[in-house]
């Protein structure tokens, strides 16, 4: 079990999927898994599908870099760019929403360019892309404001209300599917209130008063938040091209596609730095830049135009950020190897420490992918919740980590409860054997 979220209340398992994250990658993976499972794996399967979206990128670049009236050689230059994925590279090929988010973003913005010149028909499928946005990362809710923006229009009422209406169609009904399995009624809470990022992986829900009381620490963190996701953006823009873009985007600015852009960009920047603060500095906010970089680089192009031209020294320029964005590329394959590899190479060192049967773990998926095995997450509420979650489960160890709960130290530091044996160490893993783990307290919602 991933997430204490997914079964309030130690229900029993298997529980219904889905009932914080929204499902479109998990779909796509399994769409993979149905065609190519039996010939490459399941993961590579799965993967092979978002390989196969992230392999249109380069071409939706190309075409919104040219309708925004960027020549062929600048065009083909910002392709190459998104090509290349900079330090999107690892997340472009990973079973994750990033290259969803990114194809489905950059139709959006290109169909919504001709929603703003009246037709209905690209209305609806703005709409149609909104929807599936959401399903994709749920800030995709937020692109349905462009959509209002039709609405305001007197040429354009029609495209509005005909997105409006596809994209509400496709939110209501998953939203009516949730409530089918049951909304988790603290799922506000785990998404707005936390103090601390851990407490989402509790089973005590975050409360209003514990917020309020940490005020001062919760201002504190949103605004932290608004510095780091700024460098974020940055970053993930390849550093050199917020420039080239604010140039494009000022060219251009009376495009409408251009100004949702710009809009969006902004508008999911303080929703994900001011609400969802703590998950944006855990990667939501990352993750949610992928639908604007594609467009964003194509701006860059007329940027990039605009201030170079076609003077000899752009094929210079030209070249200079290939390289760097290749360079990015490069880095962030090696970060990402030693942050995932790394972790994921000393934990397939220890599975044979662990005894057979489930066992807590406070990465629940990866060790079930690595171990092939049932693991229920640690409760980030302490022991006694992690005691009551191996007798309800049938778990027969707890695994450890360097990266653990802080309710976890005192066990990480020696202080064993009765139900714990002697842990064994396989480098920064510990695997202590539970004996008879009884619920002490009323744990739950």
């Amino acid at each position: 079990m991933w997430n204490f979220i997914e079964a309030p209340g130690f229900a029993p398992l298997p529980v219904a999927s889905h009932r914080f994250w929204v499902p479109l990658s998990s779909i796509l993976g399994a769409i993979g898994i149905a065609g190519l499972g039996g010939i490459a794996g399941d993961f590579r399967a799965a993967q092979a599908a978002f390989v196969a979206v992230a392999a249109f990128l380069p071409f939706v670049t190309y075409a919104a870099a040219r309708r925004l009236a960027a020549t062929e050689p600048y065009a083909l230059g910002a392709a190459a760019a998104v090509g290349l994925g900079g330090l999107m590279a690892p997340g472009l090929v990973a079973t994750d929403s990033f290259a969803p988010a990114a194809l489905i973003g950059t139709l959006f913005f290109f169909a919504y360019g001709r929603a703003a010149e009246g037709s209905w028909r690209a209305g609806a499928l703005c709409g149609a892309l909104v929807g599936l946005l959401y399903l994709a990362r749920t800030e995709g809710a937020l692109f349905g404001l462009a959509l209002l923006a039709l609405i305001a229009g007197a040429t354009t009422r029609r495209a509005g209300l005909a997105g409006s209406a596809v994209a509400l169609a496709i939110g209501g009904a998953w939203f009516a599917r949730d409530l089918a399995v049951g909304v988790p009624p603290d799922l506000l809470a785990r998404a707005t209130l936390l103090v601390r990022y851990e407490s989402f992986f509790a089973i005590a829900s975050p409360s209003a008063a514990a917020f309020l009381d940490a005020l001062p620490t919760v201002i504190g963190a949103k605004a932290s938040a608004l510095v780091e996701n700024a460098l974020t953006a940055a970053f993930t823009f390849a550093i050199v091209a917020p420039p080239l873009i604010a140039i494009g985007a000022r060219r251009l600015r009376v495009r409408a596609d251009v100004r949702a852009w710009a809009a969006l960009l902004v508008i999911v920047y303080l929703a994900q730095s001011l609400v969802w603060t703590l998950h944006s500095t855990h990667g939501s906010y990352f993750h949610s830049l992928a639908a604007f970089v594609p467009f964003g680089i194509a701006l860059a192009a007329v940027g990039s135009e605009r201030a170079i031209g076609a003077r000899k020294a752009s094929r210079v320029w030209a070249l200079g950020g290939l390289v760097l964005v290749a360079a990015m590329t490069a880095g962030a394959v090696v970060q990402w190897d030693a942050t995932f590899g790394g972790l994921a190479r000393e934990r397939r060192a220890a599975l044979d420490a662990i005894p057979s049967g489930p066992f807590l773990a406070i990465d629940a998926a990866a060790w079930r992918y690595l171990g092939g095995r049932g693991v229920v997450i640690t409760p980030a509420d302490g022991p006694v919740a992690a005691a009551c979650a191996a007798e309800r489960y049938g778990a027969k160890s707890l695994v450890l980590e360097a990266q653990h709960f802080s309710a976890y130290e005192p066990i990480w530091n020696g202080a064993r409860p009765a139900w714990l044996g002697p842990p064994e160490t396989r480098g920064s893993v510990r695997v202590y054997p539970i004996y008879d783990a009884t619920c002490q307290g009323a744990i739950g919602r």
